[in-house]
């Protein structure tokens, strides 16, 4: 698995409940390092058995823990420039929607070496949709789960989302459109700010 995505887990837990529980996550994690570094590509057992010690350091579901670090990628002012990517898929929350197509190239124009899982957007009705998160990285349904709610916020549109199941071999998340403009979303602007 890629170390950006070892990473977020890492600067998630580090961020939220301190640098000494994630010593003895990794410490419960047997690997014999501390750190991920965010360009190397870890064998995914390595990944499987960090998570497994964050579940149990946590004592909490890993699945409501992973859509916890989806959202922290896009609320946490650390890691702006995720939020700057995904912001760029559109002006409105439905629009944002119809970019996920594209996520994963537009990751990996970023970070070349970085693949995440193909998503697919499928319209229903009127503000109905379902993103079909296919498989390949531990979790990902989770994660996109919680970006998908940090991105409503963002937007200050207010959205229903489950996480339904499988079709034909992805993860399916449900989501409806309550309303477009239900509060004021937070500010962005096209360029960056530099000092």
């Amino acid at each position: 698995m890629h170390g950006l995505i070892n990473r977020a887990v890492q600067a998630f837990v580090t961020s939220t409940y301190g640098d000494k529980r994630w010593a003895d996550i990794m410490d419960e994690s047997g690997l014999g390092f501390t750190e991920f570094e965010a360009m190397l590509v870890y064998p995914e057992d390595q990944s499987i058995r960090m998570l497994r010690a964050v579940e149990a350091k946590l004592e909490r579901p890993l699945d409501e823990i992973l859509e916890d670090v989806g959202t922290f990628l896009v609320s946490n002012p650390q890691v702006e420039a995720l939020r700057r990517l995904l912001r760029f898929g559109g002006v409105n929350y439905v629009e944002f929607l119809h970019s996920l197509d594209d996520l994963p190239d537009r990751a990996r124009l970023a970070v070349s070496d970085l693949h995440l899982p193909g998503l697919e957007l499928i319209e229903q009705a009127p503000g109905q949709f379902q993103l079909l998160c296919q498989p390949g990285v531990p979790g990902y349904a989770q994660v996109m789960t919680g970006v998908l709610r940090a991105m409503a916020d963002d937007y200050g549109a207010l959205v229903i989302l489950d996480l339904v199941g499988e079709q034909e071999g992805s993860d399916v998340i449900s989501i409806t459109l309550v309303e477009s403009d239900f509060s004021e979303g937070r500010a962005f602007e096209l360029g960056a700010h530099t000092l």
